[in-house]
């Protein structure tokens, strides 16, 4: 009961996957009607889809869901998510009474698809960025792996409005990921109305041809024309396949198939025992199918051999850029494991990736202008721990991808991203290319890890210490050059701060990071004034201990100073560390309005955040 050279299916099996499919309605609907919220509409057009793609299509052991060798599945379209798990309660690994209790706090099976389930590969929410994550998956197994599994991403018409939806089209076609299918379930209604291209199946093909594209268009609803469809994409070499599949929300249910405002409603519980019926009466048969097996070809992986070789190559005095001193390290680092890869956006020359490429050719991948799918790309990477991810770009230009960072800490994923270029130390390339925001958005990210090295030794630390730390980590690298200030002995933990400068006399503990750190340091030697000089190395977690316990040698008093806004910054972090504690007071030096292009020096003191403000800040906190 498989296909045959020319994809003909015998009636038996073509009408056992229409039977599958009409289950798959039916646990879709009592499950939205046991919790009296949920998506049955988008279910029940996806029904056929999924029974073939589960039943027939895909390879994969079903008494080991997160085999490496298994083929992958995405769901892009999270909302539709219990159409997911009734495939899953036909395969045996869930049962009847937890997809009924769909949605409950003390259940796995969720409103959106998280990894919680062992058989959920990546969390699906905001609509755009499932198809991303494939082509992450898609080109690991490709060329990482170099293994037979495929990647399939079912998604809605409505969210290939999504601009991150062409970015990974491009993507795709450009990296010939031929290992890649992406299903465009064309049901013609979105949330709040038709869909913009409604049953315009034609101008999908199109749009998906013109960024070189295998297309195929097929009737949704039709098992056998699915069959063909997904065989015919077996067949074709160097290009991803869209799969376009013309469909009707709500399919199979009387007077709302088709039928406008029933998105993200369940079904009334007084009809719903007469459509399950409905539906049941067309079901022939009792029987499913088994999935054929993975085929077992990929390499063994192992992420556990990440080790420091030797000290950082640097000395106290050497000048150099902590981006630099990251692309540095990154190439370093991947000697000692060959799962390192790196991830760019066109910006390799600048955040100095470009060292790890021409290294390790084979594990860089220039993901071009367009930052959204790169990290949707990095996150398909490192999803079930296949690789150790690191993403390069400007600081500024991460806040693009947020939507996609969130989505890589609700998956619990590894995944590092670097920024450099933060702050106004940038200078005459002007604001908007200045982050001044990003210790903000990463410090709200749940279990995020947030360095900010100071120097070229802390960088290093902080590109190995990411490595080996679990969840999402961020890395914050300067453009202009800086003084080495440890010794290439010195070690680093997260969450502990480097007191880099104390006597029993200090008055003021000053704590700054990156360039500032060496405004402070500099200057205030030269002055004579008589404080404690704090780098906190990692802002999140801070070192809260270490603050608290200098702030109350020092007279209770604290001046940070960043280049960063106020808010979220590392001064609302020191305020939120001290805030339990009596008669500790925090001035705060940052970066205030909107800058201008400048040289950086010239920036640093427009902004109130130089030298000389910090001597001011200090005086003043002194005499108060």
């Amino acid at each position: 009961m498989s296909l045959v050279k020319d994809a003909t299916l015998d009636s038996e099996t073509l009408q056992v996957l229409q039977d599958v499919a009409n289950r798959l309605r039916i646990h879709s609907i009592r499950a939205t009607c046991a919790c009296n919220t949920g998506h049955p509409g988008s279910c029940c057009s996806a029904s056929e889809i999924m029974a073939v793609l589960f039943f027939h299509t895909m390879r994969y052991k079903q008494t080991d869901p997160e085999h490496p060798d298994n083929d992958r599945f995405v769901l892009s379209r999270g909302h539709a998510a219990p159409i997911l798990y009734a495939v899953w309660v036909e395969v045996g690994s869930i049962c009847d009474s937890d997809l009924l209790n769909l949605r409950k706090i003390h259940c796995d099976p969720e409103g959106h698809p998280t990894p919680r389930l062992s058989f959920v590969n990546v969390a699906t929410g905001s609509l755009g960025q499932g198809l991303g994550v494939a082509c992450g998956m898609a080109y690991t197994g490709k060329y990482f792996d170099k293994a037979s599994c495929r990647v399939f991403c079912l998604m809605g018409d409505c969210e290939s409005s999504e601009g991150s939806v062409w970015e990974a089209l491009a993507f795709a076609s450009h990296y010939n990921l031929d290992n890649l299918v992406a299903v465009f379930d064309v049901n013609h209604l979105g949330q709040s109305g038709t869909a913009p291209l409604e049953h315009f199946t034609d101008v999908y093909e199109q749009r998906c041809q013109a960024f070189g594209w295998n297309t195929h268009v097929v009737d949704g609803h039709d098992v056998e024309a699915l069959c063909r469809a997904f065989w015919k994409a077996t067949q074709v070499k160097s290009k991803p396949t869209a799969l376009i599949a013309k469909t009707f929300k709500d399919k199979g249910i009387p007077d709302v198939e088709d039928a406008e405002n029933w998105h993200g409603k369940p079904m009334p519980n007084v009809r719903a025992d007469g459509i399950v019926r409905f539906i049941e009466s067309q079901i022939q048969t009792n029987r499913s199918l088994t999935p054929k097996p993975s085929v077992e070809d990929s390499s063994q992986i192992s992420l556990s051999s990440i080790k420091t070789t030797s000290p950082p190559p640097y000395k106290l005095g050497d000048v150099i850029a902590t981006r630099e001193a990251y692309g540095l390290a990154l190439a370093k680092l991947g000697h000692s494991n060959k799962r390192v890869i790196v991830l760019d956006g066109d910006t390799k020359n600048s955040t100095f990736s470009e060292m790890f490429k021409k290294e390790h050719p084979g594990r860089f991948i220039d993901c071009f202008i367009a930052k959204q799918n790169m990290v949707s790309v990095a996150l398909g990477c490192a999803t079930r721990g296949q690789t150790l991810v690191f993403v390069s770009t400007f600081a500024a230009f991460q806040t693009r991808a947020f939507d996609q960072i969130q989505t890589a800490a609700v998956c619990q994923t590894s995944i590092n991203l670097i920024g450099s270029h933060c702050g106004v130390s940038v200078g005459e390339d002007g604001p908007s290319q200045m982050a001044l925001e990003d210790l903000a958005l990463f410090r709200s990210v749940p279990h995020c890890t947030v360095f900010y090295p100071s120097d070229a030794v802390a960088t290093e630390h902080a590109v190995y210490l990411a490595a080996v730390t679990k969840g999402v980590c961020f890395i914050r690298t300067s453009r202009p050059q800086t003084a080495v200030i440890y010794t290439s002995q010195e070690n680093f933990v997260i969450g502990q701060a480097k007191v880099i400068r104390r006597s029993a006399a200090d008055k003021v503990t000053v704590i700054g990071a990156g360039v500032t750190l060496h405004e402070a340091a500099d200057e205030l030697s030269q002055q004579g004034i008589s404080v404690r000089v704090i780098d906190p190395f990692t802002i999140k977690p801070l070192d809260a201990a270490t603050i608290i316990r200098s702030a109350k040698a020092t007279g209770g008093r604290i001046v940070t100073v960043e280049d960063h806004y106020r808010e979220g910054g590392i001064g609302e972090a020191v305020c939120a560390a001290v805030s339990r504690e009596p008669d500790i007071i925090v001035r705060e030096l940052v970066v205030r309005g909107v800058p201008r292009s400048e040289q950086p020096s010239e920036l640093l003191e427009m902004c109130g955040i130089s030298a000389r403000h910090i001597i001011a800040a200090v005086k003043d906190v002194i005499m108060k």
